[in-house]
C-alpha cells in the first residue's frame, strides 16, 4: 500500500491522477444531472482520431495514461536508480503514458467505425419519386413550393417548378405533385401532377412457385 501510494505522488503518476479526480468528477455529475456530456461538444482531431467526441476522447487517455504511468513510476521506484537517471526515466514514463493512451484510443476508434459506419448524410436526392403537397397558391415554370416527407417520417419545404403547356394541368394549393427531377443550378424539384386515386399502390403478392391450391368438393 505504501509503495502504490508512493508512485500515486509522484511524477508523472500524479499528473495523471489529478486529471483523473477531475474526469470522474465530471461524470459523476453527468450521471446526477447536474451537467450534460455534451458540455464540451466537438470533435478531437488528432492522428486519425476524429470524429470522437471530446469528453470521450480525454477520459480514454487519461484513464490509460494514470494505469501506465503509475505502472511505470513503481518500476521506476524499484530500479532503485536516483539523481538524474530516475528524473530521465520518469520522463520517458510520462511521454510513454501519451503515447498508449492515443493509441489505445486510437484502436478504439476504428473498432468503433467498423461496427457502426457512418451512415451517409441526407440529400436531396432522396426526395425524387416522392409525393409532395403543393403550399403556394400555384405552381408555374418559375415559382412554387411545396412539402414532402421523407422516408424517415421528417418533412421539408421545397422549391418546385412545373414544366408543362400553358393549357396543361395546374397544381394548386393543396394538390398533390411527383417530385421526377433535380435542378441543380437552380436548386429546384421538377414536379408533375401526381392523381392519388390512380396509384395502384403496392403489388399484390404471389403464391410461391410449385404450390398447388386444393379444389374444392361439392356435393
Amino acid at each position: 500500500m505504501q509503495e502504490f501510494l508512493s508512485a500515486a505522488t509522484a511524477f508523472p503518476a500524479v499528473l495523471f491522477g489529478a486529471a483523473l479526480a477531475v474526469v470522474v468528477l465530471f461524470w459523476l455529475l453527468v450521471l446526477a444531472g447536474a451537467a450534460d456530456h455534451h458540455s464540451f461538444d466537438g470533435d478531437l482531431d488528432l492522428a486519425g482520431i476524429g470524429g470522437v467526441p471530446v469528453t470521450v476522447s480525454v477520459s480514454v487517455m487519461v484513464v490509460v495514461g494514470w494505469f501506465t504511468s503509475l505502472t511505470g513510476t513503481v518500476l521506476v521506484h524499484r530500479s532503485g536508480t536516483t539523481g538524474l537517471t530516475r528524473a530521465a526515466l520518469a520522463c520517458a514514463v510520462f511521454a510513454g503514458a501519451l503515447l498508449l493512451g492515443r493509441s489505445v484510443l486510437r484502436i478504439l476508434v476504428r473498432c468503433f467505425r467498423r461496427s457502426f459506419p457512418d451512415e451517409p448524410p441526407p440529400s436531396r436526392q432522396d426526395f425524387l419519386g416522392l409525393v409532395c403537397t403543393v403550399r403556394t397558391g400555384s405552381v408555374s415554370s418559375d415559382f412554387g413550393q411545396a412539402e414532402v416527407t421523407a422516408d424517415d417520417g421528417s418533412t421539408a419545404i421545397v422549391q418546385v417548378r412545373l414544366l408543362a403547356p400553358a393549357d396543361g394541368p395546374v397544381l394548386a394549393a393543396g394538390s398533390a405533385g411527383l417530385l421526377y427531377a433535380y435542378d441543380d443550378e437552380g436548386e429546384f424539384f421538377w414536379v408533375s401532377p401526381y392523381d392519388r386515386a390512380l396509384d395502384p399502390g403496392p403489388p399484390t403478392p404471389r403464391p410461391p412457385t410449385g404450390t398447388r391450391r386444393t379444389p374444392r368438393r361439392t356435393g
